[in-house]
């Protein structure tokens, strides 16, 4: 069963983008991703320019509203993601709690819909 695993941290942890690229190649990030890498369930996954280059869209009568900036202002804003492939929920939060975000913001897990293929 494949998990999405989404980084929420404060936008303070990336301030720009050489911060965002330094957090994904850091050591803990990088210890992170090595171990599932090495487990054989790293499906997939990125790390996101901050918050604040967000644009978020709606439609509304037919007529688009964009709006700068994330969809909503909270204290942790998604970072990254990763999509993991295990045999079920238990495995995909023993993984989310290594995840290095659980310590400074909130990692949350949920189940990919797989399309047949």
């Amino acid at each position: 069963m494949q998990y999405i695993i989404m980084n929420y941290t404060p936008p303070a942890d990336h301030p720009d983008a050489d911060a965002v690229k330094a957090a994904a190649d850091g050591e803990l990030w990088g210890a992170y991703t090595r171990a599932l890498v090495d487990a054989g369930i790293l499906v997939g996954g990125e790390a996101l320019h901050p918050s604040h280059t967000a644009t978020t869209l709606r439609m509304a009568n037919g007529q688009r509203e964009v709006q700068d900036g994330p969809y909503a202002a909270t204290k942790e804003q998604l970072g990254g993601f990763y999509v993991i492939d295990v045999p079920d929920l238990d495995a995909a939060l023993e993984w989310a709690a290594r995840n290095p975000a659980a310590s400074s913001g909130a990692v949350e897990v949920r189940p990919v819909i797989m399309r047949d293929a």
